[in-house]
């Protein structure tokens, strides 16, 4: 049976990593998931690994399974998700394909078996106990705040990668996989990670009524490679404005096909030194899409309230004689880019300022046109001072702002406010 391969690996040629495995015994209970933030939630979510230790020992180098082999600790995500939330969610509308696909493998290859229109519980659980479906429940964090998993047992093999840290999802033959490197049963209260592409099959052992199970994909198009093409542009745009020799035409033979690939590869080659000295002499990269990207699909900061202060602001007006301080500021992002409102090749820089505050935790992820919308400002480059003033102080003085006039500054931090950014203290 063919092997799904996610993008993976660590890009060492000696052999597959050991896959770590840590063995909890009850003491006194699990502990808690801390959802006070994103980073207390995640080192909750991999106890008793550290952060620090999963990033240096693990992170897209090697498989870590966590195995919490005591009753005591099987609930330690159970109460996130369990299967018979799905019937409470189908009662508040659940549809086909955009919240829900129903699917099994059929000779190897995956076979999708959603009907039309809203899903119903009953037929989801016909479909699960009669033909051993798999439903795959879409975006869960518009019902939960977050899922992890884990009911019944399943059974997983991880197999070496043919590609280590492959961008792109792929289905590779029986024979040029091998053997399983590492084979294990998931049990409730059991965390594993496993690095971009590792190929990997799960199934739920024989008897079994069910198995639970959530699988969290992360950072996908965040390489150095992805990196550098988002910045690439806007240095040979900056570049191109000062050196003549890339705003000469190319070649019409080159066109045509006609010129040799030797000469035109020689120029290239030629120019891709002289973008490389200018890059190390730069001290703002102009990362543009990849930002943009990144805030576009975040979700927005999380609120045990009704969420109005992510979109009304509160508090005092600024004032010149008011002190402020940013806040959410893991939601915001500053950057510099030319001015997307000019399409000649006169374009000023302009200071832009994304946020996810007003994004949508119903439509999140979704592909709705709705997430296509970028939240946020615009400021003349002479702001880009000020901004960085706000953006590294735990909290500064509205009339210390590097800017001008004083009516500068009010509008400014009224800006600011307006889009719940900053509050005054």
């Amino acid at each position: 049976m063919p092997k799904k391969a996610k993008p993976t690996g660590s890009g060492k040629e000696e052999g597959p990593a050991p896959c770590k495995q840590m063995k909890l015994e009850a003491a006194g209970g699990p502990s808690a998931l801390n959802f006070d933030s994103p980073s207390s939630l995640f080192e909750s979510l991999i106890s008793p690994i550290k952060t620090e230790t999963f990033f240096k020992e693990f992170w897209e180098q090697k498989p870590l399974l966590i195995q919490r082999d005591d009753p005591a600790l099987a609930t330690y995500y159970g109460s996130l998700f369990k299967l018979t939330d799905l019937k409470s969610l189908c009662s508040r509308g659940m549809y086909y394909g955009r919240d829900v696909n129903v699917c099994r493998c059929v000779n190897g290859k995956k076979k999708v078996l959603n009907k039309d229109g809203k899903a119903h519980f009953l037929q989801l659980r016909k479909d699960f106990d009669q033909k051993r479906a798999t439903i795959q429940f879409h975006q869960p964090q518009r019902f939960k705040v977050f899922i992890l998993q884990l009911e019944g047992e399943k059974h997983w093999r991880l197999y070496h990668p043919t590609v280590p840290l492959a961008r792109e999802y792929s289905v590779e033959a029986e024979e040029r996989i091998g053997r399983p490197v590492h084979e294990f049963m998931l049990k409730p209260g059991d965390l594993l990670y496993f690095p971009r592409g590792t190929i990997h099959q799960a199934d739920t052992p024989a008897g079994l009524a069910h198995s639970t199970h959530v699988t969290i994909s992360t950072y996908q198009n965040n390489s150095w490679g992805d990196f550098l093409l988002d910045t690439i542009s806007g240095l040979v745009f900056d570049t191109a404005k000062e050196d003549v020799e890339l705003r000469t035409g190319i070649p019409r033979q080159l066109l045509l096909q006609v010129e040799s690939t030797t000469v035109a590869t020689r120029r290239l080659s030629g120019f891709l030194r002289t973008l490389a000295d200018r890059l190390e002499g730069t001290k703002e990269l102009l990362s543009s899409d990849m930002k943009k990207d990144f805030i576009m699909h975040r979700l927005p900061p999380y609120s045990a309230g009704d969420g109005a202060e992510l979109s009304t602001p509160g508090g005092k007006l600024p004032r010149l004689d008011s002190v402020v301080r940013l806040q959410f500021k893991d939601h915001i992002v500053l950057t510099v880019l030319p001015d997307q409102d000019q399409s000649d090749e006169a374009q000023e820089k302009m200071v832009y300022i994304y946020h996810s505050l007003k994004n949508s935790r119903e439509t999140h992820m979704m592909g709705n046109e709705e997430e296509t919308e970028f939240h946020g400002l615009r400021f003349p480059l002479s702001h880009l001072d000020a901004l960085k003033q706000i953006w590294n102080s735990p909290a500064i003085s509205v009339k210390d702002l590097k800017l001008t006039t004083d009516e500068e500054k009010e509008s400014l931090v009224l800006s600011l406010w307006t889009e719940c950014l900053i509050q005054v203290v």
